[in-house]
């Protein structure tokens, strides 16, 4: 009964706590709850919980639920590898969208962004880790890349985000993202501003607290083990 509450209050708690000890503003920290492969019901009743963001992976399930959740405010994150010919329906649905791996994905998104919304909030993904297996920019390329998309219409880039490989020791979930912290407030230095970085699940929300993360995407922790997504 009642598990989700449960699971968001203990996750608020471990983000109060860490903030603590970390000597973090807590008011800097958001909650964004990893909806994929969950049913709208969850987040319902997620949502009667206090939770009001909410990050989807795979377009066509986001779609859906929003569509069921309508009469909700709910904010709404795109967090998963975008395609170019999903570009223009993540433009027109989503508020944030955490996963902008390249260039011609930012380009795509500014020239589909309606009018009469406000500009839609991202993040640059960066491949720290160099991995063949996940997208997003060379960390050599990423003060053109940021300088370039900053300067697009209708978008307003938050800072950088990250999906390291796993590591399994608090000192390593700590370095990878302090890598990232230190490639940003270079950004910052060259004069981009950028104030927000997306980083840390259920698994790494410690290290990415204590490393400056202001998104912390957490789906396990508040929705349990979910299957496979077909």
């Amino acid at each position: 009964m009642d598990t989700i509450r449960e699971n968001l209050k203990s996750v608020r708690q471990q983000i109060a706590d860490y903030a603590q000890r970390y000597q973090r503003n807590l008011s800097e920290l958001h909650l964004l709850a990893v909806s994929k492969a969950q049913p709208a019901s969850a987040l319902k009743e997620a949502f009667a919980y206090g939770q009001t963001d909410f990050g989807e992976n795979y377009l066509q399930e986001a779609l859906s639920k929003m569509n069921e959740l309508k009469a909700l405010p709910i904010n709404w994150h795109f967090i998963g590898a975008i395609q170019s010919n999903k570009t223009q329906e993540i433009a027109e649905n989503f508020s944030w969208v955490h996963s902008v791996d390249r260039f011609k994905i930012a380009e795509r998104l500014s020239a589909q962004r309606p009018a009469e919304l406000s500009p839609l909030k991202i993040f640059l993904q960066v491949n720290l880790d160099q991995e063949s297996s996940k997208s997003g920019f060379d960390p050599s390329d990423l003060a053109e890349a940021a300088k370039i998309i900053a300067a697009l219409p209708r978008l307003k880039l938050q800072g950088l985000m990250l999906l390291p490989a796993p590591r399994t020791t608090l000192v390593q979930q700590r370095n990878i993202f302090s890598q990232l912290n230190q490639i940003q407030q270079e950004l910052i230095a060259k004069g981009l501003s950028l104030s927000q970085t997306s980083m840390g699940m259920s698994s790494d929300m410690e290290a990415a607290i204590a490393e400056g993360s202001n998104w912390l995407r957490i789906g396990s922790a508040i929705f349990g083990s979910r299957k496979k997504h077909e």
